[in-house]
């Protein structure tokens, strides 16, 4: 499996998983990263890495059919089977899409399909779980469709809402899952 990521911020995932092929718990070879933001702090990390990193964004593609296909070709030039999205923020084209079905994954900090779709991203997925009187969280590994968050999940944990719940309590809780969920479910694809 030849692991690519997109990411827009710190990349967590990218570095988890990249961290678990390195130790011998994903066999796996971690081979790119793309942000479509120029300052983030997982582009720096993976050109430090090693991997094949690139800025690819609306500012450098303002057509969305050119980004997707420079994405697409970025991609597939690094030999990319399989892709993560490692805190992207924006949505894909039709042709990665197309190119990754089956073997595009992303991980989201709600037992979907609760708590999940458009502008159900990061903190305002805390605060709705905590706003609507669940009892229980968690974080949700799925295949990434043209539906946001609509895939099918792989793989899900469950995280207790505990009374005097904070939003930095409640995700401090479900981010100390993700990584190990990831895992799991990247190795069910294999």
């Amino acid at each position: 499996m030849r692991l690519g990521f997109l990411a827009s911020h710190g990349g967590s995932a990218a570095r988890f998983l990249t961290k678990a092929c390195q130790d011998g718990r994903l066999n796996a070879l971690p081979v790119a990263l793309a942000s479509n933001n120029s300052g983030s702090p997982a582009l720096a990390w993976a050109r430090e890495a090693g991997l094949k990193a690139a800025h690819l964004s609306g500012a450098k593609h303002p057509d969305p059919a050119a980004l997707d296909a420079a994405i697409l070709a970025f991609l597939q030039e690094a030999g990319v089977d399989t892709l993560v999205l490692s805190g992207y923020m924006k949505a894909l084209g039709p042709r990665v899409l197309s190119a990754y079905e089956g073997r595009l994954v992303n991980i989201h900090p709600s037992l979907l399909p609760r708590h999940g779709g458009r502008g159900m991203y990061g903190d305002r997925v805390h605060e709705a779980v905590l706003a609507s009187g669940d009892t229980e969280s968690g974080a949700s590994v799925h295949l990434v469709t043209a539906g946001i968050d609509e895939g099918p999940v792989l793989a899900q944990v469950r995280v207790p809402v505990r009374p005097g719940d904070t939003l930095a309590s409640l995700k401090a809780r479900v981010q100390a899952t993700e990584g190990e969920l990831l895992l799991r479910a990247l190795r069910s694809l294999v």
